[in-house]
């Protein structure tokens, strides 16, 4: 048999189309705590979202007369059709959702932000609206960005909004939750700080319940204060089961120590201080749970709990809200666009792109 000589790809071809299938590859953070959520909570979440934004109004307004225009994220469809003279078509991945706006008459069908089915220079204009926070790498928040640009025609515009970190109303962030370091490891990585047994087993941060049989007994009494904070950080799982002794630690190790505590606390308050990643609460009436057999299997899991004081079942979803100048860093890096409109708006960091057009020579 006549050996078949294939020509291997170069290691930098292979990186690119590892890196491509990644940042496609939805991570399990965003299939449990976006898509199983609005998967969950769409009847409920569709009727509380009606309101049209002026910014975003405007903006469908003032498109030409038979503009073709793509809303990638569309929920339950609000803004489709909103600019009654131009053509709409709608995706999202939230099936249940899709299936508001199909009832509706609208076109739509279920799609990924970071993978539109649609081919280049599709359409005349494209909207992302309350998108991109839901997305939890860089990388992917910026393929949807490419891809918003991929399938405008050249000159074409695109809205994006996103969630911002600097919210008008200070007291909203007191009712997230900031994101565990199981899930923060992804982005600052497993040698940090972040991923020693000292924060990692720090009660304040996880989400959700640590076995008993890692617990030491200071640990559990911190883990039932409802007044911990990051000042009252628990010590290390080894450091509070060793036997107590007299005999002088190495300088060395003992500076090393105190090296890897300064560091694990100057980490800590930068996140305090700077935090992005968070899971915000979305509470669904009773009621409106009894409709679905989705939060009945949602409790079950363990992926929403129950508040009977306010008598909703409670989900949280996963956002990374934008901090200034955030946005247009990445959109930046989208070669073939430019920013021609920035503005902060409800809470929202917001930008114009507009692709570049062809050369006329």
């Amino acid at each position: 048999m006549r050996d078949v000589k294939v020509k291997a790809n170069s290691k930098s071809e292979e990186d690119e189309l590892s890196s491509s299938l990644s940042v496609k590859s939805t991570p399990e953070i965003e299939k449990k705590y976006v898509h199983r959520v609005y998967d969950a909570i769409a009847p409920h979440f569709s009727s509380t979202r009606f309101a049209k934004w002026p910014k975003v109004a405007a903006f469908l307004e003032s498109l030409p007369s038979g503009s073709v225009i793509l809303d990638a994220g569309c929920g339950n469809g609000k803004y489709l059709g909103l600019n009654p003279s131009c053509f709409f078509i709608g995706c999202d991945i939230s099936n249940p959702l899709i299936k508001i706006c199909s009832d509706k008459g609208q076109e739509v069908l279920v799609a990924d932000a970071v993978n539109l089915p649609y081919r280049e220079e599709f359409g005349d204009a494209a909207i992302s609206i309350a998108v991109l926070h839901h997305l939890s790498t860089e990388n992917r928040r910026k393929s949807a960005i490419e891809e918003l640009v991929r399938v405008v025609k050249p000159g074409g515009f695109v809205l994006i909004t996103v969630w911002a970190a600097e919210q008008e109303d200070k007291s909203l962030l007191t009712k997230w939750t900031p994101l565990s370091p199981k899930y923060v490891e992804e982005w600052v990585g497993p040698g940090s700080p972040m991923n020693s047994p000292r924060v990692r087993n720090n009660p304040f941060f996880g989400l959700e319940s640590i076995p008993e049989t890692d617990l030491s007994v200071k640990e559990q009494k911190a883990e039932s204060s409802p007044s911990l904070g990051l000042e009252s950080i628990p010590e290390t799982e080894e450091s509070t089961r060793e036997p107590k002794t007299e005999s002088v630690p190495d300088t060395q190790d003992s500076l090393g120590e105190q090296k890897d505590k300064s560091s694990v606390e100057v980490l800590l308050e930068a996140l305090k201080m700077n935090q992005q990643e968070y899971f915000v609460p979305w509470h669904l009436p009773y009621h409106r749970a009894e409709v679905s057999g989705a939060s009945a299997s949602a409790l079950a899991s363990g992926l929403a709990k129950k508040d009977d004081r306010k008598g909703t079942v409670v989900y949280n979803r996963y956002y990374h809200v934008f901090s200034e100048g955030e946005l247009e860093r990445l959109a930046s890096g989208v070669g073939n666009a430019m920013i021609v409109d920035r503005f902060y708006d409800k809470s929202n960091w917001c930008i114009v792109l507009q692709k570049e057009a062809l050369n006329q020579d």
